[in-house]
């Protein structure tokens, strides 16, 4: 029987510290809903986690620019239906005009109609989105995923030659002028409908694009769960395990503490 050195009690208190260790991360596991409160818990897991959580923000990003990019199709779209409408009504105008019935203020009055049209087909061509010209020659490169792919969108040009033949310099104030005239409108609906056709298959891409990047976020989202969110159920129990060997640990170093007393009974 020994006193200097007792080791029933450093083994208890040893035993005491790796149970109040594992109680206390336990603990923080449950507070933080984290299965990785510090980079010691699992390295190789926070590496993998942070790369899949930039993965998911990238993809964020990439989702918000395809919205932009409908939205921005959209309005385009909105345009040419009116432009076409402006079209079509031009092309009645000139057809009108062709009538032998008809006197030259007439055709004054239709020229004055198909005037103010061609006119606001041309304004159509200056409208932006955000600062981003809506109509003209240049192709627009839509960021599509988190790896920096991209999508070329075709350019809307109503500055293009079928458009400007049609709204500038045509004058259905006479017969010839008006045959002259619808010629060139009916160029600028068939120019329109490819148009259209266009950005309807943009607008088609982007959303098959958008609805694929969701769901690679969703399934990203999960297997980072799967690295760094705690099983509640399972913690719980892990937390009350060490809670008890915590509290046995105690008493039992209490105990271990005491031991070395029984050594006065042989002084006495």
């Amino acid at each position: 029987m020994i006193i200097n050195t007792n080791v029933s009690a450093e083994i208890g208190a040893t035993n005491l510290a790796k149970s109040t260790s594992m109680l206390n991360q336990s603990l923080a596991r449950l507070s933080s809903g984290s299965k990785i409160v510090s980079p010691a818990d699992d390295p190789a897991g926070l590496a993998e986690s942070i790369a899949l959580s930039s993965q998911v923000n990238r993809a964020g990003a990439a989702t918000s620019n395809i919205t932009n990019a409908i939205s921005f199709s959209q309005t385009q779209d909105g345009f040419l239906q009116k432009i076409g409408d402006a079209l079509n009504r031009m092309s009645e105008l000139a057809i009108s005009s062709q009538d032998m019935t008809k006197s030259a203020t007439d055709r004054a009055d239709y020229q004055g109609e198909f005037s103010t049209l061609a006119a606001f087909i041309t304004n159509s061509s200056g409208k932006d989105f955000n600062g981003v010209s809506l109509f003209s020659a240049t192709i627009l490169s839509v960021t599509t995923d988190g790896d920096g792919g991209t999508f070329s969108m075709g350019a809307i040009n109503l500055t293009a030659a079928p458009y400007t033949n049609a709204t500038t310099g045509t004058d259905i104030s006479t017969t010839a002028g008006a045959t002259a005239a619808l010629t060139a409108v009916e160029a600028a609906i068939t120019q329109l409908s490819t148009d259209r056709a266009s950005v309807g298959a943009n607008v088609q891409r982007l959303t098959f694009t958008a609805d694929q990047l969701t769901v690679m976020q969703n399934n990203l989202s999960a297997a980072n769960s799967q690295i760094t969110d705690v099983d509640v159920a399972k913690e719980s129990t892990q937390f009350a395990k060490f809670q008890i060997l915590v509290q046995a640990g105690t008493s039992m170093l209490a105990q271990a503490n005491i031991a070395p007393q029984s050594v006065l009974k042989l002084l006495q």
